[in-house]
């Protein structure tokens, strides 16, 4: 795997949002898809969230 994969601070900094929002969204669908390694460390491709950003705009 060449891709790194963004932990959840990561993507909410990139983002510019709060982490709990982020957390929000991941609880209830709607944010970016999210990848899990463990029940409680849930982590991000960057293609994924680009992807979903695109969609959101659109």
């Amino acid at each position: 795997m060449d891709e790194k994969l963004l932990t959840s601070e990561e993507v909410a900094e990139w983002m510019q949002i709060a982490p709990s929002t982020l957390c929000r969204w991941r609880q209830t669908g709607n944010g970016p898809r999210v990848i899990w390694l463990s029940p409680s460390i849930p982590r991000y491709r960057v293609r994924d969230v680009l992807a979903w950003v695109e969609k959101a705009a659109a």
